[in-house]
């Protein structure tokens, strides 16, 4: 026989489809439990006493004896050898009231009502975007009075420019913070168009809004340039990188700074900087770019070849220098013992890189930083990039 815990464990599984259909204006109730356990004639021979106190219990904590809550309805049903016995037969709720007391969800329930109410006069529009997230509505600890005061400022002003703590809001200071995930749930719905990019996380970035940007470096290697007067080592936002488009032919990007900064002059060539390792990623947008011969020199290790093959996959025509197989033959002297890559498939490498790439799997010594290869070895390399 079914026992008040079972009932309340199958009740709850309805929460989410009552709020549902409360939103959809759909009557939910009543609602029957059927399946509450059959009952066989060895029970009334054998088990009698076991059955009388689950059916006493069952009454109980029942509307029958409570007044509130679920109603045990009860059948006749004849057995050969006991006959006739009044049993119960199903466990129905019969109103709403009678369900959020027994399960006690009355008072999110309660906050769910006042909630959606408020949502819905609000901005009419969520009332899709509350189908699908409804159980925030029964959450005590949202204030929700203040999460409409954002959601209203970035309709009306889906790209303020301004950074996170400059928006004039009427919430306490870190608020935005504090309720970021619900914020972006309802923003996604709200301004699907004005979002950065999916993929990210950090709110700042997603919605277009000021952040603390990763600064690019520049060096002008061409000493003919003028683009920023007479400097020649610069750092930018990587908006205003992005925004660049700078009258140079070749782009040379490295992963180590000491390299960079030590590079020879170039003829039309720019150097960047973007903090090494996968930062290079932070390169993944700049239109300008695909215009240029971009270079790459990075580490000739796993990682560094994992690097270059997320490179290629913003700009496929990027060339490798220095991460060839005569560059590490000629300093195998100073290779040392690196960090294994899992990557077993790097589909963007040359047929060369993959040979060099593959040896590295299988060799112990499997690490050549840059800064171990000679200066001299570098400018002799570098002199005919490009030309």
């Amino acid at each position: 026989m079914i026992s008040p815990e079972e009932i309340k464990k199958q009740a709850l599984k309805w929460w989410r489809p009552l709020l549902q259909s409360t939103i959809y204006g759909d009557m939910f109730f009543p609602k029957s439990i059927d399946r509450i356990g059959k009952i066989q004639p060895g029970h009334i021979t054998q088990q009698f006493e076991t059955l009388q106190q689950e059916i006493a219990t069952l009454y109980r904590h029942s509307k029958n004896q409570t007044g509130i809550g679920y109603l045990v309805k009860t059948a006749e049903k004849n057995f050969r050898r006991t006959g006739s016995h009044k049993l119960p037969d199903a466990i129905i709720f019969e109103t709403v009231e009678d369900y959020v007391v027994f399960t006690g969800k009355k008072k999110e329930w309660r906050l769910f009502l006042l909630n959606y109410e408020k949502v819905i006069k609000s901005i009419s529009r969520l009332k899709e975007w509350a189908l699908l997230n409804c159980v925030w509505l029964t959450d005590a600890q949202i204030n929700w009075d203040d999460i409409l005061k954002v959601c209203h400022y970035f309709l009306n002003n889906p790209r303020s420019n301004l950074y996170l703590r400059q928006l004039p809001i009427a919430v306490r200071t870190k608020f935005i913070e504090d309720n970021v995930t619900l914020i972006q749930s309802l923003l996604d719905f709200l301004i699907p168009d004005h979002i950065r990019s999916h993929q990210q996380k950090r709110f700042a970035e997603r919605y277009f809004l000021k952040y603390d940007e990763p600064l690019i470096r520049i060096r002008m290697l061409d000493t003919y340039l003028t683009c920023f007067g007479n400097f020649t080592d610069i750092s930018i936002p990587l908006s205003d990188f992005e925004k660049l488009d700078l009258s140079v032919r070749n782009v040379l990007i490295t992963e180590n700074k000491m390299n960079f900064l030590t590079l020879p002059a170039m003829s039309s060539t720019i150097a960047v900087w973007s903090g090494g390792g996968f930062n290079v990623s932070y390169l993944r947008n700049v239109a300008w770019l695909k215009e240029k011969h971009i270079f790459y020199w990075g580490d000739i290790d796993e990682h560094g070849f994992q690097i270059l093959h997320q490179l290629r996959s913003y700009y496929p025509k990027t060339q490798s220098v220095m991460m060839d197989c005569k560059t590490f033959e000629h300093f195998t002297e100073f290779s040392v013992v690196g960090t294994r890559n899992k990557s077993e498939q790097l589909s963007l490498l040359n047929e060369e890189e993959h040979k060099l790439f593959d040896q590295l799997k299988l060799t112990d010594k499997n690490r050549l930083e840059q800064e171990k290869i000679s200066q001299g070895y570098v400018e002799e390399y570098l002199k005919s990039l490009g030309q």
